[in-house]
């Protein structure tokens, strides 16, 4: 259900920060947007080349120091992408050529899920956030208008779509609940979710819609059957590590990624068998999101600080160390599960956003 059918009216900046019509060569490459939330900016990473291609400084668009962009998602043809802003309360909307095209208002807008058939954008509240709505955002790409859907629960912050585009999951990182919300009817399902006092934090859906998994402040991975996508059922609980964060699936759905925020590390699940295998690297610093690119080759990490010096494996690349001021994303081969590239970014990177193809 809709809180007061109420919808936000469309605010649309349309501020140029380039004015190039995109070649074919850009319409091609596959962009990773990586949100630099203690530095007011996004910097822009050419997936094919490893390389940074951009930095967009939201302030020179009349945001502040402290809009802290925190979360992107892409349209599958990259033509447009998204971005959250938390001290502006805003979700804006940018061309394939970096334009700011349209936004819209939501109190501490955190995560985003993308449903490009039904042109809807979902938000969710931020971590920091302490007592905001007991509401998530849906969004009409279109032109930017809002509304929200109760869920009745505090702190709705973990948020994800099935590849299907049929239902949105959103959790609670204040209690053990979440919800499944039908797209079309916009019927909101409450769940009870066994156990300790989890924090349900960050989720992740498989390439084929049959499995949700979510990561918890209780240090566990929990896996559930969609076979009921209306219905999660909790199938199994995983020991990951301390403090694990923004989970990702590889295409074949056979892995899944995640970041521990408080070990400095990367686990990597098997799903056929639950075994957890670690990546250690240095540098891995409070890893914070993880993006997997559309072939599958390359798994992003965000690290939310660095531990100097940071590195590259391939001095062809630009090895040398981050600045203590910046971030960085690191790359993993998935062939090898190792490290082969760490890339300087903005100040404390948080969230990724790269197309899907599926």
């Amino acid at each position: 259900m809709r809180s007061f059918s109420r919808v936000i009216p469309l605010a649309v900046a349309a501020l140029l920060v380039t004015s190039e019509r995109p070649g074919a060569a850009q319409r091609a490459a596959n962009f990773l947007y990586v949100c630099n939330q203690d530095g007011s900016s996004v910097t822009v990473v050419d997936v094919a080349q490893l390389e940074v291609v951009k930095t967009i400084q939201l302030q020179e668009l009349g945001f502040s120091a402290n809009a802290k962009p925190h979360h992107v998602v892409v349209e599958p043809d990259g033509s447009f992408w998204y971005l959250t802003l938390i001290g502006e309360n805003r979700v804006l909307k940018f061309s394939r050529t970096n334009e700011l095209v349209g936004q819209a208002r939501f109190e501490v807008a955190g995560l985003l899920a993308l449903v490009p058939a039904k042109g809807l954008l979902y938000v969710g509240r931020s971590m920091s956030a302490v007592s905001p709505p007991q509401r998530i955002g849906v969004i009409r790409t279109a032109d930017m208008s809002i509304d929200e859907i109760d869920v009745l629960y505090p702190r709705p912050h973990a948020l994800d779509v099935r590849p299907q585009g049929d239902f949105v999951y959103s959790a609670s990182l204040g209690v053990n609940q979440m919800a499944s919300v039908n797209v079309v009817t916009e019927d909101v399902k409450l769940l009870n979710v066994d156990g300790p006092t989890h924090v349900l934090a960050h989720s992740a859906l498989s390439p084929d819609g049959r499995t949700l998994v979510i990561t918890t402040h209780s240090n566990k991975l929990l896996v559930f059957d969609l076979a009921d996508p209306a219905t999660p059922k909790l199938s199994r609980s995983l020991d990951i590590e301390e403090l694990p964060w923004h989970p990702v699936f590889t295409p074949d759905g056979r892995r899944v990624y995640v970041p521990n925020n408080g070990s400095n590390d990367v686990a990597v699940v098997e799903m056929a068998t639950g075994t957890v295998t670690r990546i250690a690297h240095t540098g891995f610093a409070q890893p914070y999101s993880s993006a997997i690119s559309p072939d599958g080759r390359y798994v992003f990490v965000t690290n939310n600080t660095t531990r100097p010096p940071v590195q590259t494996e391939h001095a062809q690349h630009g090895a040398g160390a981050a600045a203590a001021t910046t971030g960085s994303l690191s790359v993993i081969d998935v062939a090898t599960n190792s490290v082969i590239k760490v890339i300087p970014v903005g100040k404390g990177p948080t969230g990724l956003g790269i197309r899907r193809t599926r």
